[in-house]
Parts: structure tokens; sequence; C-alpha cells
């Protein structure tokens, strides 16, 4: 494990480096001349999480978009977005007889039907088909430096017809395979880890800022050298555009950061940009999951690198960077983070739907320092 003096190095680099970038990272890690202008591109969705920012993205780089929703949920968008109103479930009625240069797909978390149906509608009348899949769709993460040709689920098809409950990556897996069907070497599928970032109702990476933000002494789950991969999701949204702009088809992950991330790392990182005074205090990954301590749900991001788990956090990432994937500063992430939680309601900030209460944080130390004390 890496000692406290290269922790402190490593904070005080990422904050050079959130500095340098704060001026560029509300545009984007790509930035210039766009090599393809004017594309039509439709949104399925476009007001949920990833939705906004891809929309955003697609503008900046001067190209048109349209999207389709229910037109329930409001989003800040730029101006001049299309608005196509209809209902995936059974109302497909406003993208007949239209065509765009591609679709971006950000179904929902188990709607192969939804993928089936709009691919079918779409498959002329679109050049390229990105579907927003999941890192969840690999059936085994026991290989360290797993790429995408690993084993994903397979489940049956007919579980489309039939109604029946899949798993999020199975029903990830089956929507994959409907694009393919319908757009063969035209489709385009990236598999997100964790996606993290100013607009994430999850709190699934913002309960560490908000913790560390808090002060105080912070349990920090496992063996420090632990990994964490997760992306931005504005650099998806970039990504997205960028393969888009490119003619890219094929599969990709997007998971990040570019260089192997540990667990203190992560967290010594999110520590540099607050002024708050913390410590924190590994506890042991027995002990935690003894006390049914829950990996990525009271404990978010962190999984034990164990058995079938293995490989979870460390991903090869060869094809995305060759494919042109770009990362902002883990500081500029976790800064963004903070002040858009800080921006919501008191009740919300209140309410954190990720991480462990407090008060059980510090009925967990205080145990684990018994232990370490000889005390019971």
């Amino acid at each position: 494990m890496a000692n406290r003096r290269q922790f402190i190095q490593f904070a005080a680099g990422t904050v050079g480096m959130m500095t340098a970038q704060r001026a560029s990272a509300s545009i984007g890690p790509f930035i210039g001349a766009p090599r393809s202008q004017g594309l039509r591109i439709l949104v399925l969705g476009g007001t949920g999480f990833i939705g906004p920012h891809i929309v955003r993205s697609i503008v900046e780089r001067g190209h048109a978009v349209s999207i389709f929703n229910r037109g329930r949920s409001e989003a800040d968008l730029p101006p001049n977005v299309e608005e196509l109103i209809g209902d995936r479930a059974d109302d497909l009625t406003a993208l007949h007889g239209r065509t765009w240069d591609a679709v971006i797909d950000n179904s929902a978390t188990n709607a192969p039907k939804w993928v089936r149906d709009s691919a079918q509608l779409l498959k002329d009348a679109v050049g390229t088909y990105l579907f927003t899949s999941t890192r969840s769709v690999y059936s085994d993460f026991s290989v360290v430096g797993m790429n995408e040709d690993g084993p994903i689920y397979d489940p049956d098809p007919s579980a489309i017809e039939e109604g029946r409950r899949l798993s999020y990556g199975e029903g990830k897996a089956l929507s994959e395979r409907e694009v393919r069907r319908a757009f063969g070497d035209r489709m385009l599928i990236v598999r997100p880890g964790l996606i993290v970032g100013p607009g994430d109702e999850t709190d699934r990476f913002t309960y560490w800022p908000v913790r560390i933000d808090s002060g105080g002494e912070v349990l920090a789950p496992g063996d420090p050298n632990t990994g964490a991969m997760f992306i931005d999701v504005r650099d998806l949204a970039d990504f997205y555009v960028h393969l888009i702009e490119q003619g890219t088809t094929g599969v990709f992950n997007a998971l990040g950061p570019a260089s192997p991330l540990s667990f203190a790392e992560l967290l010594y990182g999110i520590r540099a940009v607050t002024s708050a005074q913390v410590s924190f205090t590994w506890v042991d990954t027995d002990f935690l999951l003894e006390r049914e301590v829950r990996p990525y749900g009271q404990m978010p991001l962190w999984m034990p690198a164990r058995g079938d788990r293995v490989g979870f956090q460390q991903f090869d990432l060869s094809r995305p960077l060759a494919a042109g994937i770009k990362y902002r500063p883990l500081a500029v992430t976790a800064r963004d983070t903070l002040e858009f939680h800080k921006s919501r309601p008191l009740e919300r900030q209140q309410d954190l739907r990720s991480g462990m209460p407090r008060e059980r944080e510090r009925e967990l130390l205080a145990e684990w320092h018994g232990t370490r004390t000889g005390r019971r």
C-alpha cells in the first residue's frame, strides 16, 4: 500500500489538475472543430440523468438533435431541441416517416421489448444505432483485465413475449441482441460502469464527496489497494458524440480512469477538493462483510476483489482509449458533484439514497477500534 506521503502528493497533484482544468471543464474533453458537421441525431429519452448531458454535447458540437419521450419530465436543455412526444411502450407514431444520421438509445433498465420495437422501426431510417448497455451484461468478473470479448449473459429471447422478469444484466444483454439483429454492423453498443457526476440522483458516487466534506473520522472499506472504476456522465456523453462523428461501430466498455485508481487514491483525491478536517480509518473487509455491510450499496463504489468479482474493478480499457475516450480529472468530477448536491433542496441533501447512515458508521468504527485494542 502506498504510504501517506504518496497519498498527499497524489492529492496535491489532483488539485493542480483541477485548477488547470477549471476553465475548460464545462466544455468537456473533446475540444476543437468536429470532424463532421450538421449531423441529425435522435435521442430516445433525453430528460433523465445522462440524456441532458448527451443533448448538450450534441448541440455544442454543432449538430441537430431530436428527443423522443412522454413529455412528462422537465430538463435543462439547450434551445432549438426538437421534442417528439410518444411512449416507447405503445406509441412510436412520432418517429414514423422521419430519418436521422444516428440514434442514441438510453433505454430503461429492463426493457428489451422497447429496444426491439424501436430498432425494428428505425433500421431503415437511421444510419447508426447507439445503445447504452452496461458492464452488468458480463456473466463472469473473475478475470483481471477483461475486455469487451468477455462472456456475457445469454437469456432466452422468449422472455420478451412472455413478460418474464430478467435481471438487469440479462435484460441489457437481450436488448443488445435486438440491436445487433436490426442493425448488424451499423450497431454501436457502449457498456458503461457506474455513471457519476452532476445530476445523478442515485448518490452512488455522491456519498463520498458529501461524507468527506462533512469531515471527521470516515470509515474507509477494506483494502486501500482495491480498485475503483466509474465514468463521469459528461465524459460518457462526449464519447458518444465522438464515436458517432467518427462513424465508429462495434462494442466498447466505458469505464475509467485511464490509469488504475485505488480506493485510497479515490478517497484522498476527493479529500483534495474540500477544506474539511478528515481522517480515514480502513476497516477490514471480512469485518464489514460479517456485519452485513453491502458492497456498492452501503459502501458505494467498493467491491472486494474476491472470487468471481476479482476483476470487477480491473477492466482492460485499450479499446475505448483507442476509440478516443477522454477523462476529466477526479477532482473536477468530485467538485462538480459536491456543488450539484449542495444546490439541491435541503431535505434532499439530508436524504442520500446510497451509502451508510452516520449512526451506523459510528457504531462500526467504535466496534472496529474495540477489536483492535482487545475490547469487545
